[in-house]
């Protein structure tokens, strides 16, 4: 093959399919056959125009599995034929303050993978060696996809702070992101509450691992979970931050409230509510390659799986729609291999 398929976005909310030529890898990168790319709300960022430059055409897609089929120069340690996955985070320069502090995740001249650098909607990737991510055998393209962002995630957000086995921890909406931290909040050993709106997700929450389920419409999910003894960890995904404020009451001395959805609305706390209970609240981001490949190792050991609606390469605009609509449960994925 001397060209391959992508999806460009250019504007606002625009996907156009082109044909591109194959060129090979520049020195420390790696090109990879997509097998699968997740669809995720942060493809908004490409595709709504909401970056530097929305008339330059970007490839959206940040949650990519393949196969690798030609490596750069001074590349070690990769070979074609290599299982290999690309998320969010493109990959650390191991040169700048954090890097050299070993804060990958906050490198300073790291590109994001479907944002400032062309991502998966497309038949071809390349990728930065330092971003890569080793994909176990036992995990299929489609299942590995959202793991390498929604689950890294959430897997990560679980950590932040000391948690000891056995102890109350919460994760609030049940979706694309929740549905994977209840699996692996349960998994870590935590008695593991979920808090959504409405009753109709509570059998599949706790079908999920979740203990207890807390309607966030008819209770204020903050004094729920004082009732339960307090939470040590609340992972809040939803994307909205007025859904986030009562959170705070409900954890535990020492308890911090982890974000990890991203919501276009500020989240709002009362001073003392952080004062008496020594309590916190922290962003995060999402984790190293490395990280990333201890992640996956969790998820093949404990068995779990992202729930997904696959749709195939053509329908990448439908798919992205599908995504918006909140009607997905709960990750849409991109057939490219097939």
């Amino acid at each position: 093959m001397s060209t391959y398929r992508a999806f460009e976005a250019t504007g606002v909310h625009n996907l156009q399919l082109v044909e591109r030529e194959l060129v090979d890898p520049a020195p420390g990168h790696v090109r990879l056959r997509v097998e699968a790319c997740g669809v995720c709300h942060t493809d908004v960022l490409a595709i709504e125009g909401l970056r530097a430059d929305p008339a330059s055409p970007i490839v959206p897609g940040h949650e990519i599995v393949g196969v690798i089929d030609a490596v750069g120069a001074g590349v070690t340690g990769w070979a074609p034929g290599d299982r290999a996955g690309v998320g969010f985070l493109h990959g650390q320069c191991w040169e700048c303050e954090p890097c050299r502090r070993g804060d990958f995740v906050n490198c300073r001249n790291q590109e994001q993978t479907g944002t400032t650098v062309d991502g998966g909607y497309a038949e071809v990737v390349h990728a930065r060696v330092s971003g890569l991510v080793r994909i176990p055998q036992g995990l299929s393209a489609i299942d590995a996809a959202p793991l390498l962002c929604a689950g890294l995630t959430t897997f990560i957000a679980l950590q932040q702070g000391p948690t000891r086995a056995g102890a109350l921890v919460a994760v609030q909406a049940i979706g694309g992101l929740g549905h994977l931290a209840l699996q692996y909040a349960r998994s870590l050993g935590y008695r593991v509450a979920a808090v959504a709106r409405g009753t109709e997700k509570e059998a599949y929450a706790r079908q999920l691992g979740a203990h207890e389920y807390i309607d966030s419409g008819t209770t204020d999910p903050g004094a729920a979970l004082n009732a339960l003894g307090g939470a040590s960890v609340i992972v809040a995904t939803s994307s909205s931050g007025a859904s986030m404020n009562a959170l705070v009451r409900g954890l535990a001395p020492n308890g911090r409230l982890v974000v990890v959805g991203a919501a276009p609305d500020p989240l709002s706390v009362a001073t003392s509510d952080l004062i008496f209970g020594t309590r916190s609240i922290a962003g995060s981001l999402t984790g190293s390659s490395i990280e990333n490949e201890d992640n996956l190792a969790f998820t093949l050991a404990h068995d779990i799986r992202p729930v997904v609606e696959v749709m195939p390469f053509a329908r990448a605009m439908d798919a992205y729609e599908h995504m918006l609509s909140g009607r997905a449960r709960f990750r849409v994925v991109l057939d490219i291999g097939a």
